[in-house]
Order: C-alpha cells, then structure tokens, then sequence
C-alpha cells in the first residue's frame, strides 16, 4: 500500500495539541494569518484577497496534504494555529530499481499564526508529524527546505533535529524580486529513531 494521510486515525493528539486533516471550512482561519506580511514573506503564494487564497489552495489539491493544527483555548474551544504540510513524493533512483523509491519520503512545510509563536507549539506539532511519517507511515526521509533568511523555519528544523543538507547560493527568486539563498534539511527513519530512542 502507498503511504498516504488517508491511513491516519485522526484526529492525532500530542500533550497541547490536536493534528487533523484540514478541509476548505478552515481556509478563513488559515487565511487570517497567513495573509500577515511576516507569514507571507515567507509561504510559496501570496494572494492579496481570500477568494484568490481559497481559489489556489482548492485547485493546487495543497488542502489534501496539509494537517491542521489545533490549540485548546481556556474556555474549551478549539483553535487553528497552524499546518504542517506533508508531501509524500518519491526519492531519486537509477532506472533498473526505480520502483523502490516510490513514495519513500515527505517533503515536509508549515506555517503557524505568530501571536502562537515563542511556546513551542510548532515544534510540537513537527514532531507529531514526523512521528506519523516514520513510525505511522514507515517512510525512510524527511525534508523541509526554506530561504536562509527565513530564521525561524531554520531554527524550527533544527530544534526537530533535522540536519541541514544544502545551503543553494541565489537559487530561489522571491516574490521581492530579489534572488535569496536557501537551505535543505533532512532527518532518514534510522537517525529519528537514534534520537528517540
């Protein structure tokens, strides 16, 4: 069977969170941080209204691989703070045994609402998601790529113990129009469970 989010029971639990499955009646909660200029400058898309925002995610097929991320409020509500997106792709192979890198890893992203930053919360729901990855889904690579300035995606994969691959001189072009740097991490299966164990 192909690894897919389809085989989680969700919704999953850590100590202060509740990971689900998005769905289109979270794109205004999603939207309302995410069209902040300190979570845009950072996201692959930027649309200037929500129905533009709505439009892409629903036509990217991006709300199938995104978790929603949920916090307990004081008064017993539930409240999106974040997602974590996890693409389960293939690996790279030579023709002869290709086949036995379909879908071996994911590629992981997240964005999270700022006022929840600083209290670990992204961490949190990082490593739930790596957990599934590996553990749930037995996939055998995680990574996560961003701009080298975007400081806190790169102290996020540091503090999950992801460890950085690549660092690519001027080879993403920002929305900005200025060519940025960026950085790839990775975690493989056996390190995450070196660290855990």
């Amino acid at each position: 069977m192909t690894p897919s989010l389809e085989q989680i029971h969700w919704p999953v639990r850590t100590e202060r969170l509740r990971l689900r499955r998005l769905t289109e009646q979270d794109l205004e909660a999603t939207w309302s941080y995410r069209k902040l200029p300190e979570v845009t400058q950072w996201i692959t898309a930027g649309p200037h209204d929500f129905e533009t925002y709505r439009e892409q995610f629903l036509e990217s097929g991006k709300i199938d691989l995104d978790v929603a991320v949920e916090l307990q409020t004081p008064d017993g509500q539930l409240r999106l703070i974040g997602t974590v997106m996890v693409y389960i792709k293939d690996a790279w192979g030579q023709r002869e045994i290709v086949e036995q890198t379909k879908s071996v890893e994911a590629e992981l992203g997240w964005s999270f609402d700022p006022q929840f930053a600083g209290q670990g919360y992204a961490s949190e729901a990082v490593l739930k998601v790596m957990e599934i990855c590996f553990e749930d889904l037995g996939l055998r690579r995680v990574v996560a790529e961003c701009f080298a300035a975007n400081k806190p995606s790169v102290k996020l994969m540091e503090r999950v113990g992801m460890r950085r691959e690549a660092f690519e001189k001027a080879n993403s072009l920002h929305r900005s129009g200025a060519w940025m740097d960026s950085y790839a991490y990775a975690l493989l299966a056996d390190e995450w469970s070196a660290h855990r164990g």
